[in-house]
């Protein structure tokens, strides 16, 4: 907006241009935190009508069907019309964007514009990695990169705001959503949940090329009894703290702009009623100044759960509790005004709320230029967004198994065959994808990747069978290009559409008729790869031993097939480690490295120990498992102090913790050295193991480096069951584990006193 139009607009509604901070509602924390923008959301807040003020929590979703006056259409202009909306959702593209803002700003009373919000999970035009995926990097470098060319790409076509990034902590595969978020490690997600919202606000979201971001789904959501989305999760107050809340913590001291409630229940009471966790936690005792918005439909939802009793009832819970902002149902528009009347709701929270609302639009700038350069606005991925997609993805694939040095393969191998339901497929975006991206930009098939990665060689393709389904007739073709080649790449996996979601699966093999098709391979007796696309982890059991090569690949974006081939062809050598453990089978579930200790662990010559009749306790691949085609030493650790006082530590002192590494093979490549403690002996039975330090160092053949790590209060202590918080660094042993995964077997004592 031109300068002389914004003084105007203040003008009108009797703000002036200077900023300052503005302090609603929460506790000294929250309080002692400056708020900008004083001046102009109060002046503005005294200006508001209650039914404007209801409007600014109102968030509704844009329907792509654009007759003029049809659906949701019509409501949404006429609630920006008349002042009595705050957001749109599922909305981009800058001429759409900007007529929905001009009606907002140069139609409304008072001009507020209006916030344009968007499912940007791991890409706008250019799809990067699932995130679980871009975990498996463990290197938040890859996140931060996807925020940043995502933002960049989004903001230019209108969007203000991202639902992202997703931080659930899961030990459920079965849960779709398993691959929005970073696996079963509270560390690890906290690392790439800061990293993500760095990456897409930057250093101030008011720029043209950052948008805020939302935590989600808070919280426990994970949690989902029987991996089933949206069920119900009963959780101890230590586990909540422990396992499920940290990232949003990491998130909220990244800057995090706004928070989403999540749609199950936490110990009874569902999230979006939940005043312990949105408000004590959240606001109170962490000072988050963002603002909280609801899920889709999560507030009417509250009478589904058996919580409300109706619409106002609900109203009246989420906005006590703490719920800012309402999606897509309209209970608080709609109830806002009988609710205060009949003193059920105060105004004070009602203020409070629409002020958060306020904050973000003037941080985005939205007051100053609400609208969008429609010359400027990109349309599709950029060569350098392709490259750091591809990079990107060859970052995040997980090396299973390698047996005799199958990969990488030669470029001078004579003759290829690809076979697999997923080798001539586009559907490897994964996914949570921007449909108009998937549409207009879909992934490189391998396929077409291997032939440019080797052009001389002989390259032969055949389905064998559809991914999913029981005909298994291509089979035999599929087998004969086998036969015919020097090495065969299967290609396996997911459908994009079978993770995500409302997307929980009972079964965790390979879907339809794809085992059959890579036990036909495997009889052929000629070397072969499997690569597996997939969303989540998934069982390989019935299969494994038969396959030489295993690459995990996951749901690798729009580079798909190029990353691919740069692996399997050792342009890139893998680096990544698996985020989550693989189970044997799906009984096993949960299977996490961080469990608890048992009073009788297993033991394989006792009978009456925590264990299966018929299978190891153990995952098929642990956290943390992935190899290289190269070799690593990891010296023996050293301690910087083998003895360190609690007081100490609770004042900021700390322990270092260094192990030498060294590439022993013959190429470069990259290795992930972890750290984990235990706990020997605590008030509350503690995890076998804790992820505390992780760091992906790159080395030449021969090349040797020190990793070093440091461990405060923070790596040592834990959260008791207190509902109030308390944290506890209690004295004694602990362990501390230095590897390459979560079965790392180098031990050091620390002794805290």
């Amino acid at each position: 907006m031109p300068e002389l139009c914004r003084r105007t607009l203040l003008s009108a509604i009797g703000v002036t241009a200077a900023a300052g901070t503005v302090v609603t509602g929460g506790s000294a924390a929250a309080s002692a935190r400056a708020k900008p923008y004083e001046d102009e959301v109060r002046s503005l807040l005294a200006r508001m009508t209650l039914a404007e003020k209801l409007g600014q929590l109102q968030q509704l979703p844009w329907s792509w069907d654009l007759n003029p006056g049809s659906g949701s259409t019509k409501e949404v202009e006429d609630a920006a019309r008349t002042g009595r909306l705050g957001s749109v959702l599922s909305v981009f593209g800058a001429r759409t964007t900007n007529a929905l803002q001009r009606i907002a700003v140069e139609e409304s009373r008072l001009g507020i514009p209006l916030l344009f919000g968007l499912d940007v999970i791991h890409g706008f035009w250019t799809n990067f990695p699932i995130p679980l995926a871009q975990a498996a990097s463990f290197d938040p470098e890859v996140t931060h990169t996807d925020a940043e060319v995502s933002a960049k790409e989004a903001r230019s076509n209108g969007v203000h705001w991202t639902f992202s990034p997703m931080m659930d902590v899961t030990r459920e595969p079965r849960w779709g959503r398993v691959a929005e978020g970073s696996g079963e490690d509270p560390y690890l997600t906290s690392a790439f949940a800061a990293a993500k919202v760095h990456g897409y606000q930057g250093s101030g979201y008011g720029a043209k090329d950052r948008i805020a971001a939302c935590a989600k789904h808070f919280v426990a959501y994970g949690g989902a009894e029987g991996g089933r989305d949206y069920n119900t999760v009963d959780v101890s107050e230590s586990r909540l703290r422990n396992l499920y809340l940290p990232p949003f913590k990491a998130a909220s001291e990244a800057g995090a702009a706004t928070v989403m409630a999540s749609f199950n229940t936490v110990g009874g009471v569902p999230a979006h009623g939940n005043t312990h966790t949105l408000t004590d936690i959240l606001k109170q005792e962490w000072g988050f100044g963002g603002f909280v918005v609801s899920d889709w439909t999560g507030v009417q939802e509250l009478i589904a759960h058996g919580f409300a009793e109706d619409g106002a009832d609900a109203a009246r819970l989420a906005l006590n509790a703490g719920v800012d902002m309402e999606m897509t149902s309209t209970n608080l528009r709609t109830h806002g005004k009988n609710l205060l009347r009949a003193g059920r709701i105060e105004e004070q929270r009602i203020d409070d709320a629409v002020a958060r609302v306020l904050r973000l639009k003037h941080e985005l700038g939205l007051f100053d230029d609400p609208y969008v350069d429609e010359s400027a606005a990109i349309t599709g991925p950029s060569a350098g967004a392709r490259d750091a997609a591809r990079a990107a993805a060859s970052r995040t694939m997980v090396l299973l198994k390698n047996d005799r040095s199958v990969l990488p393969l030669k470029k001078t191998v004579g003759s290829l065959a690809l076979v697999g339901p997923f080798a001539d497929s586009a559907d490897l975006l994964g996914t949570w994808v921007v449909p108009a991206s998937a549409e207009r930009f879909p992934a490189v098939k391998v396929l077409d990747a291997v032939r440019a990665a080797a052009p001389d060689a002989k390259v032969t393709y055949a389905r064998g069978v559809a991914p999913e389904g029981t005909d298994v007739s291509g089979i035999g073709e599929a087998v004969a290009a086998a036969r015919a080649a020097d090495v065969t790449v299967v290609v396996v996996g997911e459908p994009s559409a079978l993770s995500g979601e409302a997307a929980a699966r009972s079964d965790l093999s390979l879907p339809g008729a794809q085992e059959k098709l890579i036990a036909a391979v495997a009889a052929t007796g000629k070397p072969f790869v499997v690569v597996l696309v997939n969303g989540r982890p998934l069982t390989v059991g019935d299969w494994l031993d038969s396959a030489p090569a295993v690459l995990e690949a996951w749901h690798p974006g729009t580079e798909a097939g190029h990353a691919i081939a740069d692996v399997l062809f050792g342009a890139v050598n893998p680096g990544g480690k698996l985020p989550v453990s693989f189970p044997r089978t799906v009984g096993q579930l949960p299977v996490h490295y961080n469990h608890e200790s048992t009073g009788r662990p297993d033991a394989a010559a006792n009978k009456f120990t925590s264990k299966y009749l018929d299978l190891p306790p153990t995952p098929q691949f642990p956290f943390g498992h992935g190899l290289s085609y190269t070799t690593f030493d990891l010296g023996t650790p050293t301690l910087s102090r083998a003895s360190v006082s609690a007081a100490a530590l609770r004042k900021g002192d700390t322990v270092q913790v260094s192990v030498p590494v060294r590439n022993t093979g013959s190429r470069a490549g990259d290795e992930v050295v972890q750290l984990y403690v235990h706990d020997v002996a605590a008030s509350i039975a503690q995890p076998v193991r804790r992820l505390r330090g992780f760091r992906r160092v790159g080395l030449d053949a021969g090349a040797a480096t020190t990793v070093r790590f440091t461990l405060g209060a923070d790596d040592l202590g834990f959260w008791t069951n207190d509902p109030q918080g308390e944290f506890q660094l209690e004295k004694g042993t602990f362990e501390l584990f230095v590897g390459n995964s979560s079965t790392a077997e180098a031990r050091l004592a620390l002794n805290v006193d």
